[in-house]
């Protein structure tokens, strides 16, 4: 089947890098970093590569890879995608696209995240001159060994956005005024899957948010956070069962959430999330 080269930015960009993602996971249910989802949730706020003609390589059934470069004001980050067990393009191909539209950008820094098993693309960067940065991991649970949903400390309640007069975004101070918006424009976005809890006073004391995605019948957590004032109260964790019994109830069969610190691994280890591969992030830095 031939395979051909295109070029999208904007929404028609986010439309494709979710098709690819979601064909990527039907592929395979355990290879990759990303979720349709994720891509989703990194669209939350305007940024420089939003108007970046995105490289796709794309087959008769779609897109089946892409070099896609996000801003994430600091470092630019690079994530070659394929669909696992695609004969065309060569993950070669596709780092070289990436690595030419670096330069075409004329980009100082940049970031690889990539899994620690994922041999070829480790040589790839050691051979660019790519350094190890930060760890991460991603961890996995079947939706039916899902934890019984927490009860909340007295004074707090969950809401979510589907709600009439649910007021400014909990996520605006972090993420922009157009955040609410941003998300909207997502097609794996639902209003009754954002949740906050709040205090009696309507206070925000903690966020996060829940992607069903359909197609791939994967549940996300993407992203959560308590606020530092309200920590320790068991916020976190009965915020995180009311959205994963949410995701089951709405189809989801796997449910599957990343983190970056101990912390959070804790927190999802002990609702009965498994760790799968863990991640390393890896920087270049133009001489």
């Amino acid at each position: 089947m031939p395979v051909r080269e295109l070029r999208a930015s904007g929404l028609e960009y986010l439309r494709l890098v979710t098709e690819l993602l979601q064909r990527a996971r039907l592929a395979d249910a355990e290879a990759g970093l990303w979720e349709a989802a994720d891509l989703q949730w990194w669209w939350r706020m305007p940024r420089r590569s939003d108007s970046v003609e995105q490289l796709f390589w794309s087959d008769g059934d779609g897109p089946v890879a892409a070099a896609v470069l996000t801003d994430w004001r600091g470092a630019w980050g690079c994530d070659p995608i394929l669909v696992a067990g695609a004969s065309r393009p060569a993950l070669a191909t596709v780092w070289e696209g990436a690595v030419a539209a670096i330069d075409a950008l004329d980009l100082d820094s940049v970031d690889v995240l990539v899994r620690d098993d994922d041999e070829a693309l480790l040589g790839l960067l050691a051979a660019h001159g790519f350094v190890a940065d930060d760890r991460s991991g991603t961890t996995w649970m079947d939706a039916d060994e899902r934890p019984a949903v927490a009860p909340l400390p007295d004074g707090f309640v969950v809401v979510d956005r589907s709600r009439e007069g649910a007021g400014p975004h909990p996520m605006r101070g972090r993420n922009g005024e157009a955040v609410e918006e941003r998300l909207r424009q997502c097609s794996l976005y639902d209003p009754s899957l954002d949740l906050a809890v709040e205090t009696a006073e309507g206070e925000v004391a903690g966020y996060a948010l829940f992607w069903l995605d359909a197609v791939t019948g994967v549940g996300l957590v993407e992203p959560m956070r308590v606020e530092e004032a309200f920590e320790r109260r068991g916020l976190a964790r009965a915020l995180l069962s009311e959205g994963l019994d949410r995701l089951a109830r709405r189809g989801a069969r796997r449910l599957k959430v990343g983190y970056g610190t101990e912390i959070a691994r804790a927190l999802y280890v002990g609702a009965g999330f498994r760790p799968t591969h863990t991640d390393t992030s890896y920087r270049w830095t133009r001489p």
